[in-house]
């Protein structure tokens, strides 16, 4: 997805930069359905890379904390 160039701007109701639209996600879920834990990273439109947590109720992880994108959501797996 990133050597591609990544997307360009779209205009729907409002315009979306290409850093605003997820054009891959890696997630990896493990445990049960209900009391699993999941994690990834979505690469972004301009070839950003955002670390996540959760499935329902996503919320970013801190990669400034230490590491890469990958880094991060192994610890948060951990």
């Amino acid at each position: 997805m990133r050597a591609d160039g990544g997307l360009g701007p779209v205009s729907v109701i409002r315009d979306f930069e290409p850093g605003d639209r997820v054009a891959a996600r890696i997630e990896i879920a493990r445990g049960g359905i209900l009391r699993g834990t999941s994690a990834g990273v979505d690469v972004m439109g301009d070839g950003t890379l955002v670390p996540f947590a959760g499935s329902v109720g996503r919320r970013q992880l801190d990669a400034a904390s230490g590491g890469d994108a990958f880094e991060v959501v192994k610890r948060e797996l951990g």
